[in-house]
């Protein structure tokens, strides 16, 4: 079997580790294509560096751009490479512009589409991600989904062919990297920190960091919470926060800007801190792996069954509202349960791609 793998961001690269992992050690072929929509290195290189992945076959070169550049220079190259390589199947990750350009690549060219991580819905139409999820399910052949709420989304919507909950990647991918992360990791001690005494923010979504009013209302929750806040800054956060005039050192208080970190250092940070602030839907679900409790700066999510399970809260972009959030250090009573499958969900998707 011949798969063609399309990945673009880091959330990708993270999903696609296991899977990729997955292909090889059952003899199958993969052509990686990575559309460069993630370009540096600390967004991209170092993940496929420390995930093991291989080096992609092609990169894109896309890098930055409007949603409409980045979709149709994708759309042109993807289509270029599934003619030429002609795979049995063609594979995108999440909600990407990657995602989306390589599904309607593949299906104009009646490539079949497999889509991992189907079925999640925000249920709100102004974040691009929204759109570029339901397109890609729509066009897709084979749909993998993460949770049981993401098959019932998939039928309230007609969909209810080859759709299959076979568990989330990224869990595989903490199980496997979790352990190496604590034995190779220096991040704690590099940034001076003690297990359970920081919180850990992340924010990236265009919904809270093209709005200057939102976004200096999220910077303000953190430098006033009263507690150390470390914030790996996504580069185009960091533009929008030059933009607006929002990098005052002298105004950070408890805020500590750091770069953007690899994989492991991240999961270093997570595992370790008190509280999770993110926008990430990634973050998220990785906060409910290591049992941290999240608070996601947004007013919806695509993960309910964190928030249903009292460890993730739902808080809108609201200094007050924020750190209230962060000032209550309740740990929740619920039980983790396996909504997010088993570890093996790479496995089942292999033996579903190829049935044999």
């Amino acid at each position: 079997m011949r798969v063609l793998s399309i990945l673009g961001a880091r959330p990708q690269f993270i999903k696609a580790a296991p899977v990729s992992k997955a292909l090889k050690e059952d003899g199958h072929q993969e052509f990686m294509v990575h559309t460069g929509q993630h370009y540096d290195y600390g967004m991209s290189q170092v993940f496929f560096d420390e995930l093991g992945l291989p080096k992609p076959d092609i990169n894109l070169g896309v890098g930055s751009g409007s949603h409409g550049q980045q979709t149709g220079q994708m759309l042109i190259g993807i289509e270029q490479i599934l003619e030429q390589e002609k795979p049995d199947w063609a594979l995108v990750y999440g909600d990407t512009n990657s995602t989306l350009a390589g599904a309607l690549a593949a299906v104009k060219l009646h490539i079949p589409l497999a889509h991992v991580e189907a079925g999640l819905r925000s249920f709100n139409r102004s974040m691009p991600e929204e759109h570029n999820r339901v397109l890609t399910d729509h066009c897709a052949d084979l749909l993998f989904c993460p949770t049981q709420t993401a098959v019932d989304n998939l039928a309230r919507e007609g969909i209810t062919k080859s759709v299959y909950w076979v568990g989330d990647t990224m869990y595989d991918a903490v199980l496997q990297f979790g352990e190496i992360a604590r034995q190779r990791s220096t991040i704690l001690q590099d940034l001076g920190l003690e297990p359970k005494k920081y919180l850990l923010a992340t924010l990236h979504r265009p919904y809270n960091t093209d709005d200057s009013e939102k976004l200096a209302e999220i910077l303000k929750a953190f430098r006033e919470c009263g507690e150390t806040v470390i914030f790996p800054v996504h580069p185009r956060t960091r533009a929008r926060m030059n933009e607006f005039g929002l990098l005052n050192d002298r105004q950070l208080g408890s805020l500590r800007l750091i770069e953007p970190l690899g994989y492991l250092d991240m999961l270093m940070l997570e595992q370790n801190a008190r509280l999770i602030l993110t926008d990430s839907g990634g973050m998220q679900k990785e906060a409910y792996f290591f049992a941290v409790p999240c608070i996601t700066l947004r007013p919806e999510t695509e993960w309910v069954e964190t928030v249903e399970s009292g460890w993730n809260r739902l808080v809108k972009a609201q200094t007050r509202q924020v750190v209230l959030a962060i000032s209550h250090k309740t740990i929740p009573n619920g039980r983790h349960s396996d909504i997010f499958g088993n570890g093996r969900a790479a496995r089942r998707i292999i033996s579903l791609l190829d049935p044999r």
